[in-house]
């Protein structure tokens, strides 16, 4: 048996994008902006999708600027809002178990004159919002803190950092790639200014994102081209991607999100059964399709590669970081011992996702974690 549960990283396209994005390569093929009837043709259908997609997260269709991911959108609206800002302030606030995306980001524009606090977090991963409050300060411009973390699956009170953001006019940025279609984000109803979407982890085409931005004159384009993306992401339209995209965001299910919360708890018990095994973050505020563990004595990817050798696909950490030696940022910012955090795999599922998968899963870990230990030079 293969087993992917690898889904936090990437998920398969379902066939019914594949199917909706197909007709834009072959037959509906024109550039959105051209004046033409093929152009034309490609331009309802990227405004379908834009509306499609602010309509899930409630925002008007103006407000959705295409990405090319995540990573494209982090970048965007972080450096986007700091070099349109910086007149105003150079202070921007983070924490330190952000995607790298986002620290990247922080520690470029630290090389460029801007002043970053990086908060920590809680043992389960949580931000607490009154450190956001005590760290702002009067040249402070923009706080990104994300809405579920893609390791360990937390998800952040985004409402109350929203909230004291709104109340101190401070820009504020979640990245939200990881909770699309997980957890409601009403974009009306919480204070967010700029979030951040991505395609691939809901069973959407990889090479497309979005950002919602609130107020786009509070951002400066990265690079010059064209006027595509209200001038913010030019170049030549992503037509299949956004169609796809949409697609996927169509297809989001309260009811898959249920089954994957129920598969998901039910790994934990099981996985918690082993010996010297310990869940990290929170085990009721987390994505419903999120497991990490660390397992005492033996190494992550020595776990990864045992269960590989049996058809389960698992991570160490974020797929962005995973070819890196180092321990997790991430764990190592809840206070995990590095040689804890080295013990750590991540599990994801996906809608896809089977009981018999599940079941087999358990019983592979355990018999790789058993064998490892009894060869392990980590052990007591």
């Amino acid at each position: 048996m293969r087993v992917y549960l690898d889904n936090a990283a990437t998920t398969k396209t379902a066939p019914e994008v594949a199917e909706a994005m197909q007709p834009f390569f072959v037959e509906k093929y024109g550039n959105a902006s051209s004046m033409h009837s093929f152009g034309e043709e490609a331009k309802e259908a990227l405004e379908n999708a834009r509306q499609l997609i602010a309509n899930y997260v409630n925002a008007e269709p103006e407000q959705i600027i295409f990405t090319s991911g995540g990573t494209e959108g982090d970048n965007l609206a972080i450096k986007g809002t700091a070099y349109a800002l910086k007149n105003k302030g150079k202070h921007i606030i983070t924490s330190k178990f952000e995607h790298p995306a986002v620290l990247e980001c922080c520690q470029s524009l630290e090389k460029r004159g801007f002043d970053v606090t990086y908060l920590n977090v809680s043992r389960d991963g949580f931000v607490n919002p009154e450190d956001v409050r005590k760290a702002i300060r009067d040249d402070t411009i923009l706080v990104t803190v994300m809405h579920a973390n893609n390791e360990i699956g937390t998800i952040q009170d985004v409402e109350s950092i929203g909230k004291i953001c709104s109340e101190k006019d401070i820009v504020f940025h979640t990245d939200a790639v990881q909770s699309l279609g997980k957890v409601l984000l009403d974009v009306k109803e919480v204070n967010v200014d700029i979030v951040s979407f991505s395609a691939h982890k809901i069973h959407g085409p990889k090479s497309i994102g979005a950002l919602f931005v609130r107020d786009k004159k509070q951002l400066q384009p990265l690079f010059h081209g064209g006027a595509q993306e209200f001038s913010l992401c030019p170049g030549t339209e992503n037509v299949s991607g956004a169609v796809g995209f949409a697609k996927a965001v169509d297809m989001l299910s309260e009811t898959d999100v249920k089954r994957m919360t129920e598969l998901r708890d039910y790994l934990i018990e099981k996985l918690l059964e082993i010996p010297e095994a310990c869940l990290n973050g929170s085990r009721e505020n987390r994505l419903c399709n999120n497991v990490n563990v660390s397992f005492s004595h033996i190494e992550g990817e020595s776990i990864l590669l045992g269960l590989d050798d049996q058809g389960v696909a698992v991570s160490t950490g974020s797929a962005c970081t995973s070819k890196k030696l180092e321990p997790s940022h991430v764990l190592l910012a809840l206070g995990v011992k590095p040689e804890e955090a080295h013990g750590s795999i991540r599990l994801s599922l996906s809608k896809y996702t089977a009981k018999e998968e599940i079941d087999y899963v358990i019983k592979a870990v355990k018999e790789v974690v058993e064998s490892l230990r009894k060869i392990s030079p980590l052990g007591k």
